[in-house]
């Protein structure tokens, strides 16, 4: 008979001795010293949530959990970081064992270990959004689809398709036929391309955001040890916002809380607003369903919004069915009654809105503090131009993403290249970047280019010279390679090629292989800025865009990790802080989905009428009237000190030669009169 006897490794004890009863409200200390099991935390608006989590964190470690049996789940790169830096100042030091991150980052971090398992090799690439777009077409040409004749979904679409039967656990069929109908009868070449898709991401090493994720959980579902390692690992799991979490996240979360079920859930109902990107309302909802032993602790006391604004905010939820009752109450006193504005049209609500912003900062408000949020962009068309017109200066969080643009992305395109020589997507982009080479050329060239990397035997992520065969060393393997392609480019493509080649063999060696911030200004001086010269009318910021990636690229050990970190900040959803070294005062228009997770002293909320929020398209089931609602609720919880609500009696409508009248917001009559101050807007008297 034996048995096994696991030695670990020593990790000296956390002295913390943090007096938790004085640190933290009566609700919060309940929740932080909660026993072990499952627990459900609600947590309101406003409510110290992070604080909350932090303090759980440090409880557990003072309980004797070593740091690295904890994994911290969140949802954003940015409250990841916020998390471990506050774990560390309650600390006093640096807990470099503790696993925190986002999910795709502790998808990555664990795939890397069994890749093989999945069948990848570890130093797969990550694609972004418009890498998946690329290959996704690359299948679509692949298959001979008449595009044209069968109004084939471009492969942006495809790519959505696919990412929500992965999130959601559907088949592609059923997404097609509960969500894009009119595809339907597509459905065998769209299941054809998601077949060939996959086929190309493993034969490229290539994995796009959601299999962080999918392969994640079929990597602990197929193999039963690596499960169980990650299970006895894991003693206690906790999970932000984790009203947002899709079936594929709470599976995940499930089966790794399947041994010990030491798990904190913390979220609040109220704020689910993404189902549209395939949020399961149903995971918070039916947590104490599916683990009965649960603890539901809930955290009331707002510390943001003035009573007034809470009373507003209660209200406007109130009328909801599906929820766990909760009432926020005030930590702050009395302020200023939230206002009603009807305006006759939306000109007049955004002649309103730019008014009252000139009148606050008068009144010594900053800019940066005020927000004006709305169900759809679209809905901010007019207040654009008031603002304009009256030289208010205004940022927009829908603007495109530092690291999805065009100049980033071709720099570290190179970068991929050089790494990971099997890469299709980047050596594509490049080919295309040179003169006389379009999409079909590139396909030619990538075949021959491929041959090449495999006659030599050069593996992704091998150090150059030293190839995985018996073959003898090759100093400049990639480069190597390209050359040899060099009879089949066009002739008018001859010269470009030739430089290609220079520029990449430099990088492919010491000292600046792996250096990733010379490789980087490497490509700018071997060419690249003359092409933004050529290219685009802001050369100079583009260029200044170029340095600040470089920088940023410095605090990476290798290149690996910058480009992984790359990928995972290029898909998640715009985190909308402003530039750094920004001093000028802007005004934040933002659709209420982006400004989830940020606050303000001032809200401006408009166009609350009824179609338009409620979007009409949400009022055709339940489910979705309810949504609607917590997405209001959540616009009225940004605000700190002042809130406007406002509504436009008359305005243009698509389809319509005039303009139309509209009905203020259902849900506006939800809440009690006597909350609000309404205000009667009337043009100035032109003689005084």
């Amino acid at each position: 008979m034996s048995r096994d006897y696991v030695l670990q490794p020593f990790n000296p004890p956390v002295q913390l001795h943090v007096d938790y009863a004085k640190e933290l409200n009566e609700q919060q200390h309940a929740a932080v010293t909660a026993p072990p099991g499952p627990s459900l935390v609600i947590a309101g608006a406003g409510s110290g949530k992070t604080r909350t989590l932090t303090y759980r964190v440090g409880f557990l470690l003072e309980q004797g959990i070593p740091p690295d049996r904890i994994l911290l789940l969140t949802f954003t790169n940015k409250a990841a970081r916020e998390m471990m830096r506050r774990v560390s100042d309650l600390l006093g030091q640096e807990l470099p064992s503790l696993w925190g991150g986002t999910f795709h980052s502790i998808g990555n971090r664990i795939l890397r270990q069994h890749a093989t398992l999945v069948g990848y090799q570890r130093d797969f690439t990550i694609m972004d959004r418009e890498d998946a777009k690329d290959l996704i077409g690359a299948c679509i040409a692949e298959a001979e689809i008449d595009v044209k004749a069968t109004r084939f979904p471009k492969a942006e679409v495809l790519a959505d398709i696919f990412s929500m039967a992965s999130n959601t656990r559907r088949t592609v069929p059923e997404i097609l036929e509960q969500e894009y109908d009119y595809f339907e009868n597509l459905a065998p070449q769209i299941a054809d391309i998601q077949q060939r898709y996959a086929a190309r991401k493993r034969s490229t090493n290539a994995m796009d955001f959601d299999d962080l994720l999918e392969l994640w959980l079929k990597l602990l579902r197929d193999n039963p040890e690596v499960c169980e390692h990650y299970q006895r690992r894991f003693q206690f799991i906790l999970v932000d916002e984790y009203q947002d979490t899709n079936h594929l996240q709470s599976e995940l979360i499930d089966l790794l809380a399947g041994r010990h079920h030491n798990l904190m859930v913390v979220g609040d109902d109220a704020q689910s607003i993404y189902a549209w990107r395939g949020a399961n309302f149903l995971n918070i909802l039916k947590f104490p369903e599916r683990y009965p032993e649960a603890k539901v602790y809930k955290i009331e006391t707002n510390y943001r919004s003035t009573p007034e604004i809470l009373d507003v905010a209660n209200a406007a939820i109130s009328a909801n069915i599906r929820q766990f009752a909760k009432q926020l109450t005030p930590a702050r006193k009395s302020g200023a009654k939230p206002v009603l504005a009807t305006c006759m049209t939306a000109s007049e609500q955004a002649m309103f809105v730019a008014q009252r912003i000139l009148e606050l900062r008068e009144e010594g408000a900053s800019m940066n503090e005020m927000a004006v949020l709305y169900r759809s962009h679209f809905h901010a068309l007019e207040l654009q131009l008031e603002l304009t017109r009256r030289n208010i200066p205004f940022s927009i969080t829908s603007g495109i993403r530092f690291f999805e643009q065009a100049h980033i992305k071709d720099v570290t395109a190179y970068l991929k290249l050089v790494m990971n020589p099997r890469d299709e997507l980047a050596f594509k982009r490049l080919v295309q970047l040179l003169p006389g080479v379009g999409g079909k050329g590139a396909d030619k060239l990538w075949i021959k280019f491929s041959s090449e990397i495999r006659a030599q035997g050069l593996k992704p992520g091998a150090d150059n010279g030293e190839p995985s065969n018996s073959q003898p060393a090759i100093a400049h393997p990639i480069a190597t390679a390209l050359q040899a392609c060099a009879a089949s480019v066009p002739k008018k493509t001859a010269v470009a090629w030739a430089q290609w080649v220079a520029t990449v063999s430099q990088l492919e060696v010491a000292p600046v292989r792996g250096k990733t911030d010379r490789m980087i200004r490497l490509v700018i001086e071997a060419g690249y800025d003359q092409h933004l010269q050529e290219t685009y009318a802001n050369y100079r910021t583009r260029l200044d865009d170029l340095e600040q990636l470089a920088i940023f690229a410095q605090q990476f050990p290798t290149t690996e990790d910058f480009l992984s970190q790359l990928a995972l900040l290029t898909n998640l959803e715009a985190e909308s802080d402003q530039p750094a070294g920004n001093d000028n005062e802007q005004v934040r228009l933002s659709s209420i989905h982006q400004a989830k997770g940020l606050e303000f002293d001032v809200v401006f909320l408009i166009m609350l009428c009824d179609g338009l929020f409620p979007s009409a398209r949400s009022l055709d089931t339940a489910e979705g009237e309810e949504e609607e609602r917590r997405l209001l609720y959540v616009a009225i919880t940004r605000a700190r000190n002042e809130l406007y609500l406002s509504y436009p009696l008359i305005r243009m409508m698509p389809g319509s030669s005039g303009d139309a009248m509209q009905q203020p917001s259902r849900f506006l009559s939800e809440i009690p009169r006597e909350l609000l101050e309404e205000w009667n807007l009337k043009p100035a008297n032109p003689y005084g």
